[in-house]
């Protein structure tokens, strides 16, 4: 988290905000512009915290207030702790302790035991604009309160910035879900995380989730998620990267495109590299078609790059899928409520069947990809090398970055295609 001060502003900002009437220091407005309430909030939270009341957020308020980034706080057990009493003082539960700490012995602890804490707010927010360090909080507060979730990496961004992984289930059948090869369609990736965390808290209780028993489908299917495929593109769109060699060599690319706003109008990696141009199908037919319509440069979108998977990010995708192998998989975008689920002429088994059930619990419409549109895509490729069912959906609808209004919209109309698509093959 970069220093936050009166005047600073963007999604980091926003996350301060949220933190701080986690944390109970006023019900601040999470619009992202660090103003007099803000300072006012910080000051007080300063004080209480011990730490020097400046009203700057440095690496040691940041560390302060990490927990409401998390959702949880580590204790470490005094005597006379209980977890009934440590479930009063934290605003939690005694389930949800027991649940973030397998193993716990109630009438045993031990002075000087670390113990996972979590908060009664969810971890996922989405009233706020997303970036990768919120990714980063949100995976790390997800495996906190539901140990049962793994996570991992399965490569890094151009700017060194991880490509998170999670997984959760025990059954045969994987399925991998992904979110973000386009910076401005970030709000995709709260999309996916919400849904782990309410298929996790289903679990966990013994619940359903699109009236599906939880523990059901996670004993039939294993779910693979990388939320934020590009989250260099992703900070740079929503506003969070604004200074320094890479935005300033963005900004050069931008200025080569004029056509394309800057930063909202940004789709591709920090490089100028549209992802999802990247894979081994049809390349060089992107490459023509892109080529003709004046994108032969890096550029905010739509430039193949100079060679089939040169981007680390979409290497690391391929490398990632080739080694799960998966039995699905869906590739979310935005926007048009639209789902994608053939590439050229191939069809696999079962792929025009369960486009159709994606459409009868989402409304959106199943199509075949607009020819332009049609190659280097990781659906494309994932259709063509495994010959296994893969889809894009385009979520929502409006003109991208779109606005955090539409995602409970989103999410409604997803859920069902989420939660049946690690079922239906």
């Amino acid at each position: 988290m970069r220093l936050l001060r009166y005047g600073s502003s963007g999604p980091s900002v926003q996350l301060f905000q949220l933190a701080l009437n986690r944390a109970g220091y006023g019900q601040l407005d999470t619009d992202g512009q660090f103003g007099r309430a803000t300072e006012a909030a910080l000051r007080s939270f300063q004080a209480a915290s011990g730490i020097g009341a400046d009203g700057i957020a440095g690496p040691r308020t940041h560390r302060a207030i990490l927990p409401w980034y998390l959702g949880y706080i580590l204790h470490r057990v005094q005597p006379g702790d209980s977890v009934y009493l440590l479930a009063r003082r934290y605003g939690s539960s005694q389930e949800a302790i027991f649940l973030a700490n397998p193993g716990l012995e109630p009438l045993n602890l031990q002075p000087g035991q670390e113990l996972v804490v979590p908060f009664s707010f969810p971890v996922v927010p989405t009233g706020i604009s997303f970036f990768s360090a919120l990714v980063g909080y949100c995976v790390r507060g997800l495996a906190a309160r539901y140990p049962f979730i793994s996570t991992g990496e399965i490569g890094r961004s151009v700017m060194g910035r991880p490509l998170w992984r999670l997984n959760l289930g025990s059954g045969k059948n994987r399925v991998l879900y992904n979110a973000c090869h386009h910076a401005n369609e970030w709000i995709c990736t709260p999309l996916l995380l919400k849904f782990t965390e309410e298929l996790s808290a289903a679990f966990a209780s013994g619940g359903r989730i699109f009236s599906q028993s939880a523990a059901e489908l996670l004993d039939y299917a294993s779910v693979y998620i990388v939320p934020a495929v590009n989250p260099d593109g992703m900070d740079l769109a929503a506003g969070e990267l604004q200074d320094g060699e890479y935005y300033n060599g963005a900004r050069r690319i931008a200025a080569d495109y004029p056509a394309y706003s800057f930063p909202q109008g940004w789709k591709a990696n920090i490089r100028g590299v549209d992802l999802n141009l990247q894979y081994p199908a049809g390349w060089e037919q992107a490459r023509e078609i892109k080529f003709g319509q004046g994108i032969v440069s890096p550029a905010p979108a739509d430039y193949v790059g100079p060679s089939v998977l040169s981007a680390p990010e979409a290497r690391a995708m391929y490398d990632y899928t080739l080694a799960l192998d998966p039995a699905l998989i869906l590739a979310y975008h935005t926007q048009g409520k639209v789902i994608y689920w053939k590439y050229l002429d191939l069809e696999p088994p079962g792929a025009r069947d369960i486009a159709g059930t994606f459409a009868a619990v989402s409304g959106y419409t199943a199509e075949d990809t607009p020819y332009a549109s049609g190659f280097a895509g990781y659906k494309d490729w994932f259709i063509q090398d495994f010959d296994r069912p893969g889809y894009t959906i385009e979520a929502g609808q409006g003109v991208n970055p779109l606005p955090l209004s539409q995602f409970d919209s989103i999410y409604r109309d997803n859920l069902g295609i989420l939660t049946m698509g690690a079922l239906v093959t």
